[in-house]
């Protein structure tokens, strides 16, 4: 207890460049990953892409990232082990987001997707199982954890994949692909509407204490899927184009309008991950804040300082701004050859696995449902559409992400310790 009372300010002000440090990561390599199938898809520019991310995500973290969060992220340890020693609940999670924005830095610089919230994790795992005890641990949780390294990415490869197909054979494979885009694209974009609105439902607007029940919040999916609809057939209607030209002239064209729609999804699927994975930065962030502003007392739920938010927001801008290309590169350019209806098929396949899994309670990553839904694309093509080389790398950096977090969270904690003892 002395220790949090001498050093306090002092362990705030770390756990606050190492908190900033940890969105930085997640803008360089989750949001980079979330914005590649538009890069790749060349329905944005990659300066297009980091704005649109920019404004969006800084967005939904500020303005739905949550005025109250958890400070054990995910009920992965149970803090009632830390209640007689709680300057070492501090320490773990400084050292947990060190050793999560580390291995992050790490991934981007090689162009590897990998999940934050696996990351984070496996860092809250490494110092509470080897720096506490075993005990302190939900290894159930764990499990379920490593299940969803095989469920999620699955799960978003086969929608994926029955959206890209079910494309194929309204549209392109017609005698007349212009005159099915225009009968069937609107069908699309009301099923864009519907899946991105329920995400931000559930994922976003949850955060600013907005109480939405179920029914209400599919009615108000299914209004705006309607508006969307409606905005995006009158859209088409007004675009001259000549029903008589070659195929290939209207594949251009059909390629054009599924273009605009990704830009939709892309603006929406920022603003739901800025709100919901601004919390493995700020939820250990905050968990230091409360332990030391409260001398000791440790509770499950901390109400946020005003300047952390920001911090997020603007640790996670910074991060795609400066470093978040090579990720961009690999989920673009890497996995598989990408047009906009490709990339509007993975993203929309990622946006209804996500609204699966917040259903169900399956725990997921956004990255690792992103990958799964370009390979499902690049399979509706066959196999030899996808780079498995690159597939190979990514699968591994998924396997090694939460050991090598727990890893480095076990050094820092124990230098750490050593140096406030």
């Amino acid at each position: 207890m002395e220790i949090l009372i001498s050093h306090g300010p002092m362990l705030v002000m770390i756990a606050a460049v190492v908190g900033f440090f940890m969105a930085w990561g997640i803008g360089a390599n989750d949001v980079a990953n979330a914005m590649g199938t538009s890069v790749g898809s060349k329905a944005l520019t990659i300066k297009q892409a980091i704005i649109i991310a920019m404004i969006f995500e800084f967005a939904g973290a500020y303005l739905a990232g949550g005025e109250v969060t958890s400070t054990i992220r995910k009920g992965i340890i149970d803090p009632g082990y830390f209640t007689d020693i709680p300057h070492l609940l501090v320490y773990g999670m400084i050292s947990a987001l060190l050793a999560a924005a580390t291995w992050l830095l790490i991934a981007s610089a090689l162009g590897w997707p990998v999940s934050t919230t696996h990351s984070i994790v496996g860092a809250i795992i490494g110092f509470a199982a080897i720096g506490v005890s075993v005990d302190t641990v939900a290894w159930g949780k764990v499990g379920g954890i490593v299940g969803s390294w095989i469920v999620t990415p699955l799960l978003s490869g086969v929608i994926a994949f029955i959206i890209f197909n079910s494309a194929q054979k309204l549209i392109f494979d017609t005698d007349n692909p212009l005159k099915q885009a225009k009968r069937w694209v609107p069908l699309y974009m009301f099923l864009a509407g519907f899946v991105l609105s329920l995400v931000t439902i559930k994922k976003g607007l949850k955060h600013i204490g907005l109480e939405i029940g179920a029914v209400e919040g599919y009615l108000y999916a299914v209004a705006v899927a309607l508006l969307v609809a409606i905005i995006g057939k009158v859209f088409i209607a007004r675009l001259k184009f000549d029903d008589t030209a070659e195929k290939s002239r209207q594949f251009v064209n059909v390629e054009k309008v599924f273009a605009v729609l990704m830009v939709v999804t892309a603006c929406c699927m920022a603003f739901a991950h800025g709100s919901n994975d601004v919390a493995n930065a700020i939820g250990p962030l905050a968990a230091v804040v409360s332990i030391v502003g409260n001398e000791g007392q440790i509770v499950k739920k901390a109400a946020l300082e005003w300047w952390i938010l920001p911090l997020g927001g603007l640790g996670i801008v910074a991060g795609l701004a400066i470093f978040g290309h090579r990720v961009i590169a690999t989920i673009g350019k890497g996995i598989t050859h990408l047009t906009p209806s490709r990339g509007f098929a993975a993203e929309l396949a990622a946006a209804c696995t996500v609204v699966i899994a917040s259903g169900t309670g399956l725990p997921i990553s956004t990255t690792q449902t992103l990958v799964g839904a370009v390979l499902g694309v690049g399979m509706a093509r066959g196999i030899a559409a996808i780079n498995l080389g690159v597939v190979r790398n990514i699968v591994v950096s998924w396997v090694i992400t939460l050991p090598v977090g727990a890893g480095l969270s076990i050094i820092f904690f124990w230098i750490l310790s050593a140096s406030l003892a």
